[in-house]
């Protein structure tokens, strides 16, 4: 008899293959468990030893229709099929189209047949070479659309079928991911735009993002959130990296001498829940981290959401929900008994300071500044919306190549900074950026200004977020002439991925009648870190070719009307609602 019959098939991994899926071994055992314990034996074989309980968790039937998309077969498993599809050029089917964005790649129908990129870049450092193939990729596979998103990242538009697996690839070989860019997966990790180069901040934290980055795009356990998780870091320096709009949120403070056994230097301090589509700013937890434990605390949470995060209902799967199930002191137990740890707890009347020594909020990262290594500046450039062509791309290469050390940040405000700029080549450098149509001069109205794809290609989106925001761009700018800085955040749909109620002016995307069909809710007095707020609405469906004239007013009637020289945000939280639209309709 061949002895390959009596020898058991293997799987890929060496282990072997007895040919039950894994839903079916744990009915099996189940069933032979309740047997068991009902004192019914087969023959002469030994009751299988108990094994670790089961722990309890949703149904198979209860689970989202996504959860259950995944549960088939993993996401990153549909590489096959985008070969495939890219074989016959063909759509993707429904749970492809799902599937495929763990690998980064959306699927723009109905607006468009093809599929949109979003890259993973850690922090928004990319260099000369990357931006290089990244133009040429956009150049000879898409449409030559790229745009800075308000995750320090890029994406390319519009992909068809036939080129995604060259588009995957040529990405991977400049060092670039696109792996779990989008769906249920963490994303792109952001951090200070400045960070290693800023004279103020406490620590640099490029090495904690890097850190993370590696053990996300490693590890498969980290592709199975109940929803999207966002991750953010603060070294403390001038240029935020607004961590308080993120799930996590770690931001550096400076512990000084102290009676309460603190151990002096820079700790961290952790904000939790922050998801400001669902107009709710990350909370603090009321801990500290030492450095070296960052890293180990912060997938402890994360592991935990993975393992406890609803899976049943979509509205109520991101970390917020769970937070407000389980309290914040019962989650940090959860936490340290997952990470086998214990954190420094900070009492609320804790004497300890731990406020910034200086606000973030007066500061822009458009034009040049000193950098902490004497002698060289970076140089902070505008781009309208976030776009940019391929061409753009490559010269902004050459500038960061030629006066700097060939690499480029990119910030939540979708612009972006070239670094290690010697004294002597500043002015030489802001005006070749600004010739190439990126401004590095400060503007209170052009700098402010964010949108987000909109619909001409994305199918949730109510309005032409980016076009409507360089019109209006163009026609406040000839009319409004600010003192200071007003944020203008332009946003599709409800989900909110331009942040519109931390804008001073947010402008959510509707229906309305007009010539366009096109309007905007109006909200204002939104703000981030130290002016934290989310914003009130005080006007609805405005159509689009009334929004100059109304912006023109709100802008005039606060310039007119504000006390000394306060801000926008200021003069609008000192009214009410009904104050504001009627100031703001009289004027």
């Amino acid at each position: 008899m061949s002895t390959d019959l009596l020898t058991p098939p293997t799987r890929a991994n060496g282990s072997p293959d007895d040919g039950f899926s894994g839903e079916q071994k744990r009915y099996l055992e189940g069933f032979f468990a309740a047997l068991n314990a009902k004192g019914i034996s087969f023959g002469d074989l030994a009751p299988a030893p108990a094994g670790p309980a089961v722990p309890a968790g949703p149904n198979l039937d209860d689970l989202t229709k996504e959860e259950r998309i995944k549960h088939d077969l993993h996401p990153f498993d549909a590489i096959e099929q985008l070969m495939l599809d890219a074989r016959w050029n063909a759509k993707p089917d429904p749970e492809s189209i799902f599937r495929f964005k763990w690998n980064g790649l959306f699927w723009l129908s109905p607006v468009k047949d093809g599929y949109m990129c979003r890259l993973r870049i850690p922090g928004g450092v990319v260099k000369s070479f990357q931006l290089r193939e990244l133009a040429a990729i956009s150049r000879e596979l898409t449409s030559g659309y790229i745009q800075i998103t308000t995750r320090n990242n890029f994406q390319i538009r519009l992909i068809e079928p036939k080129n995604c697996p060259e588009v995957l690839r040529r990405i991977q070989s400049v060092g670039l991911h696109s792996k779990g860019a989008g769906a249920d997966n963490i994303r792109n990790i952001t951090m200070n735009p400045c960070a290693g180069y800023d004279p103020m901040e406490l620590i640099d934290v490029r090495p904690f993002v890097n850190e993370l980055a590696t053990h996300i795009i490693s590890s498969k356990e980290f592709y199975d959130l109940p929803r999207k998780f966002n991750i953010a870091f603060d070294g403390g320096g001038l240029v935020s990296s607004v961590e308080d709009t993120n799930d996590i949120g770690a931001s550096a403070v400076e512990i000084g001498e102290n009676d309460q056994g603190i151990e002096p230097g820079v700790w961290f301090r952790i904000a939790l829940g922050g998801v400001t589509g669902h107009q709710t700013f990350a909370s603090d937890w009321g801990v500290l981290v030492k450095q070296d434990e960052l890293i180990k605390v912060v997938l402890a949470i994360v592991r935990v959401f993975i393992r406890d995060g609803d899976r049943t209902n979509r509205k109520k799967a991101r970390l917020k929900y769970l937070l407000e199930e389980r309290g914040f002191e019962k989650f940090l137990t959860d936490v340290e008994e997952l990470g086998k740890f214990k954190l420094l707890r900070l009492a609320a009347d804790s004497p300890v300071q731990l406020a910034r020594k200086f606000s973030q909020q007066g500061h822009t990262h458009v034009g040049a500044y000193p950098q902490k290594q004497e002698g060289l500046h970076y140089i902070g450039a505008s781009v309208p919306v976030g776009q940019m062509t391929p061409k753009q791309m490559e010269r902004i290469a050459d500038i960061a190549d030629s006066y700097g050390t060939g690499e480029v940040r990119l910030t939540v405000w979708q612009n972006f900074i070239i670094p290690n700029i010697p004294a002597a080549y500043v002015k030489t450098a802001s005006k070749a950026l600004s010739k190439l149509g990126f401004p590095t001069e400060q503007s209170p109205l052009r700098n402010g200004f964010v949108a987000c794809t909109g619909n001409r290609y994305c199918k949730f989106a109510a309005s032409d977020t980016k076009g409507h925001a360089i019109a209006m761009m163009d026609y406040l700018d000839k009319r409004v002439k600010l003192d200071k800085p007003v944020n203008v955040h332009f946003t599709g749909c409800a989900h909110s991925c331009a942040q519109h109620f931390m804008g001073d002016i947010g402008l959510l995307g509707t229906k309305a009648k007009g010539e366009s069909g096109e309007g905007y809710h109006i909200t204002v007095g939104g703000g981030f870190g130290e002016n934290r707020k989310v914003g009130r609405q005080i006007f609805s469906t405005v159509p689009f070719e009334s929004l100059g004239t109304t912006l023109e007013g709100m802008l005039k009637c606060y310039l007119a009307k504000r006390e000394g020289d306060e801000s926008f945000h200021t003069f609008c939280n000192r009214h009410t609602v009904g104050q504001l639209q009627e100031l703001f309709s009289n004027s």
